[in-house]
């Protein structure tokens, strides 16, 4: 086995460094391997593939030592593996489970026998790949799912391919579903040949080893490397590249613009079942499929890899762009949608057993648009995502295999059988029950800060994706990092936005479409104070309150209900007012009548939109003073001056001429505008909820 370090087709990660200090922890030191590996999505997909160890262990009753496996547990990814991720299981109870075995049809029955086989009854699950590694002999293993492989592994003529490529090195086992019975296979395949550096699972992956952590690392990029030259060598000498160019992709900003218009459509269609998330992409290798000439024929016979079928479905849907751009496009769309899941229906009546799950979502997940690029939809953002990075894979596949040899799908059968397996049904039915916001997509304007930043922090908790914006660059970073830190990347979305601007307001919706597919919930948030005397009131001052306030809170409004319609899911507007659009103050007439006019025109736009089932309500806060940009300087001294206090004085000023005596935080109007959007008031629109501590001038009634 070589040990060169230079690739050109995957990733060489290791440091000498690093692994030294992890010397003598071979758990640790796996776990390093692991994560390396999964850094590079060329090798395994987001949660695809599993690593093992074998290493010696002392028996709690015994004291004896004993052989034991760490591996990935079930449901994990191996890029972010932890100890905590694995499962460990004696290795000579695995082999004692031969005895056990009754065959393919009683496969299912050998998962609950793994149990018994764990080393800490409180490690992780272990996945149905176990025995994969345990009935090996060999100390290290990866089992990844790397394009290159597969396209090799999802070819006609793979196993001559393997042959050409590593002669008897490597040796070749056909598809068939991960199990016990597989296990056996891959314990047989080493029996008959101990020389063996690996071995390839026919539409599957991908099983290398070593006697150390590095060892198995580097024969696994080396096998995937040697591949990737292959199929570099090969592509465009058998055949043009998916059969040549039918099409030129639009321009980078008319792809995105086009994506933008639809979007909210295609979420509205995808959303039948469960109100889905969009993703977007019109990456290059994702733009050389949607237009190419092969592109019907290929997407028609769907993915090989069971990981990657399992997260785009059967097959995608093919959007027709001619058929796009004419006035009957929302009707065609319906019908490739009613078409598709007409087609899945079918689908699912061929190849079902009596003990099948009932059918799931027959939607599709993946959609294809030659010219503009790939939408996915899902249950959130991250597996929305995730299905387009496993498509762009399955891509991948087909580029490869077509190029040295013809594409083969998985069975429909077979594919069937993965879907509908009862060890994955059980493993939905475990899945946590979704938040009350799950699947909703929220717009906050003024939300780098108080109570617009409180609004998005709580509706990220409660399961929505936000897009949070500000017109402050630098009060917009801090918030971004903050959010990126606590929630991660695929919970939020940012943009900078200046509501009095129509065409900042048009480019963060288009944010928002183009991240999530859409937008559900808009809260108008975002407003300045202005406090002074009638007579030192300027028409700057005026214009200023006016124009951020109702101005901005009526465009912000007006495009979110444009994607609203388009999505036709309904939707929730929220307009964050103030108790001053109902009590009368000294020094307010800008600020004050800005807000009544808020209020009112909050009562029209609920009065105008229930036909479309969009909600309109409004919070009213008073006195927040946290974290408010609006009670910095001149707004403070102005309020205080006129109830003759000091500025320090005021947050307890406030609380004490409320009925409740409390001092209002931006937690409490982020509270009210949950109550509002989590469904408990699905048939409310057009109310005002106060929550000032209780001022009982502003009642409203």
């Amino acid at each position: 086995m070589n040990t060169t370090q230079a690739f050109n087709y995957v990733s060489y990660l290791w440091d000498d460094q690093k692994a030294a200090e992890l010397a003598g922890d071979e758990v640790a030191l796996f776990i390093y391997r692991s994560n390396l590996l999964g850094a590079d999505l060329r090798l395994t997909n987001y949660a695809g593939g599993n690593t093992s160890v074998k290493l010696m262990e002392t028996n709690p009753l015994t004291g004896e030592p004993v052989e034991v496996m760490w591996v990935k547990g079930s449901g994990g990814d191996i890029g972010t593996l932890t100890k905590k991720g694995c499962a460990n299981l004696y290795v000579d109870r695995l082999h004692a489970l031969k005895s056990r075995y009754r065959g393919l049809e009683f496969e299912d029955e050998m998962v609950g026998l793994f149990d018994h086989c764990l080393f800490d009854p409180k490690c992780a699950a272990p996945s149905i790949d176990t025995p994969l590694h345990g009935l090996l002999p060999f100390k290290h293993i990866d089992h990844l799912h790397p394009d290159a492989l597969i396209a090799i592994a999802a070819s006609k003529d793979g196993e001559a391919i393997m042959h050409e490529i590593w002669g008897d090195q490597m040796a070749w086992i056909p598809w068939q579903r991960p199990g016990f019975d597989l296990g056996l296979k891959l314990e047989e395949a080493v029996k008959k040949n101990p020389n063996l550096r690996g071995i390839i699972l026919g539409g599957h992956g991908l099983f290398t080893w070593g006697n150390t952590s590095y060892e198995s690392y580097m024969n696994t990029l080396e096998v995937i490397e040697q591949a990737s030259e292959y199929l570099h060598q090969n592509f465009g000498k058998k055949r043009p590249v998916f059969g040549g160019v039918a099409r030129q992709s639009e321009t980078a900003e008319t792809r995105k613009k086009l994506a933008a218009d639809l979007m909210p459509t295609l979420r509205g269609l995808a959303s039948s079942y469960r109100q889905m998330i969009g993703h977007f992409t019109d990456d290059e290798r994702v733009l050389e499929f949607v237009n190419s000439n092969d592109l019907p024929r290929l997407a028609r016979l769907g993915t090989s890899c069971p990981d990657h079928f399992l997260r785009t479905k059967i097959r995608p849907l093919v959007l027709d762009p001619e058929k796009l751009t004419g006035e009957d496009s929302t009707a065609y769309l319906g019908q490739a949608f009613a078409d598709y899941r007409a087609d899945y229906t079918a689908y699912y009546e061929r190849c079902k057993h009596p003990n099948s799950p009932a059918i799931r979502d027959t939607n599709p997940v993946v959609l294809l648009w030659p010219g503009v690029g790939m939408m996915t939809f899902a249950k959130d953002k991250q597996t929305a995502r995730v299905a387009a990075e496993f498509y762009t894979n399955a891509i991948n596949v087909m580029k490869g295999a077509e190029a040295v040899s013809d594409y083969v799908g998985l069975p429909e059968q077979e594919a069937f059988d993965i879907e509908y397996w009862l060890l994955e049904e059980a493993k939905l039915q475990r899945m946590p029950k979704p938040k009350p916001l799950s699947g909703k997509i929220a717009l906050i304007t003024g939300s780098a800060g108080g109570i617009g930043k409180a609004i998005a922090k709580k509706f990220l908790s409660e399961g929505a994706v936000v897009v949070i914006n500000d017109n402050d660059a630098d009060r917009l970073a801090g918030a971004k990092e903050e959010f990126l830190k606590q929630y991660g990347k695929d919970a939020y979305a940012a943009d900078q936005l200046d509501v009095t601007q129509a065409n900042t307001i048009a480019a963060t919706f288009n944010t928002a479409v183009l991240a999530f597919g859409g937008v559900d919930i808009v809260v108008n948030c975002a407003g300045l104070s202005i406090s002074k005397p009638i007579e030192e009131h300027t028409e700057q001052d005026w214009d200023l309150l006016y124009d951020v306030l109702v101005k901005g809170q009526f465009l912000v409004t007006q495009k979110g209900v444009e994607i609203m319609r388009k999505q036709k899911l309904g939707g929730d507007v929220i307009n964050i007012v103030s108790k001053n659009a109902l009590v009368s103050g000294p020094n307010n007439a800008g600020y004050g009548s800005a807000k009544a006019a808020q209020l009112h025109l909050s009562r029209l736009n609920a009065a105008e939109l229930g036909k479309d089932h969009i909600r309109v309500n409004v919070v009213n806060p008073d006195a927040v003073i946290s974290d408010s940009k609006i009670w910095a300087g001149a707004w403070a001294e102005g309020r205080a001056k006129a109830y003759g206090i000091t500025v320090e004085e005021l947050p307890a000023y406030y609380a004490k001429r409320t009925l409740l005596n409390e001092i209002i935080l931006p937690d409490d109007i982020a509270n009210a505008c949950l109550a509002c959007v989590n469904g408990l008031l699905a048939k409310s629109t057009g109310n005002v909820l106060n929550v000032d501590g209780g001022v009982a001038m502003a009642f409203v009634r």
